[in-house]
């Protein structure tokens, strides 16, 4: 009897300790808020060592039409060996950056949400406009509006 009482505490502390060990990854497995979505890209900026987000991987950070859009352009821009309409970041409107004063306001209003995003680079102050569509996956983008344009409006054109 004490082998089988010993074998189901041996048991039991291994359970325990493989779902403390997960508990984190299960944690942030859970449903993001949009400015919880928004924070996690912007804020990775503020790192002098940060190469950017890998925005090429649209459907990560896009709604699917506007990603479908992106892709697709990508792929037409690298069968011309040319380059695709977007040439540079969108979530900071530039090619290179030196961010400070990283502010971010999301409003929530159902499954969309608008989103605020302002930040100094190299010494200039910069305003992002954002709109968020829940989608099955998680928050997206819908369009990001910047001092150069729209997003969307950009592969809207023919």
């Amino acid at each position: 009897m004490r082998a089988r009482t010993g074998r189901r505490s041996v048991l039991s502390r291994r359970a325990t300790v493989a779902v403390l060990c997960t508990w984190p990854f299960a944690a942030s497995a859970q449903i993001q808020t949009p400015e919880g979505f928004v924070r996690d890209i912007y804020e990775p900026y503020l790192k002098s060592d940060f190469p950017g987000q890998p925005y090429a991987q649209a459907d990560r950070f896009f709604a699917p039409q506007l990603a479908g859009a992106m892709a697709a352009d990508r792929r037409d821009a690298k069968i011309r060996n040319e380059v695709p309409r977007l040439n540079g970041d969108p979530f900071l409107d530039a090619q290179a950056w030196d961010i400070s004063n990283l502010v971010i306001v999301v409003k929530p209003n159902g499954r969309t949400a608008k989103g605020d995003v302002t930040f100094v680079n190299f010494g200039k102050p910069t305003r992002i406009a954002l709109d968020l569509v829940q989608t099955p996956v998680g928050w997206r983008f819908a369009d990001i509006r910047a001092p150069s344009g729209s997003l969307s409006a950009l592969y809207s054109r023919p």
